[in-house]
C-alpha cells in the first residue's frame, strides 16, 4: 500500500528531487517517478510551490528551483560562515586568555 503523505510533505519531496537539477530541471512525469506520486498531486504541489516563489518553470516545461529558493541557500551559507567566524573568535580568546 502506498504511503499517505500530506501536501507539505509532497512539496518538500519535490524540492529534494530537484536538488542538483537547477539547469535542466525535471518534468511533471520525472517528478511523479522521483517521489512516487500521481500527476494530479504533482500538478497541485508544483502550482503551490511556484505561486510561493520556490519553483520556476523552464522554457522546456521542466521545473527547477527558483532563484528565491537558491538565495535562501546562499543566505544560510552566509549565516553559517558568520557563526563559524564568531566561534573562531571566541576560541581564539579562550586560547590566548583574552576574555
Amino acid at each position: 500500500m502506498k504511503e499517505k503523505i500530506n501536501g507539505t510533505q509532497r512539496a518538500l519531496r519535490i524540492l529534494k528531487a530537484l536538488k542538483g537539477r537547477t539547469l535542466d530541471g525535471l518534468s511533471n512525469k520525472d517528478l511523479c517517478e522521483a517521489i512516487d506520486e500521481t500527476p494530479v498531486n504533482i500538478t497541485c504541489a508544483t502550482a503551490v510551490l511556484e505561486s510561493e516563489g520556490f519553483l520556476r518553470k523552464l522554457p522546456t516545461g521542466n521545473w527547477t528551483l527558483s532563484f528565491t529558493l537558491l538565495n535562501l541557500a546562499v543566505c544560510y551559507g552566509q549565516d553559517m560562515q558568520a557563526v563559524n567566524e564568531r566561534f573562531n573568535e571566541v576560541r581564539h580568546r579562550v586560547m590566548t586568555g583574552g576574555f
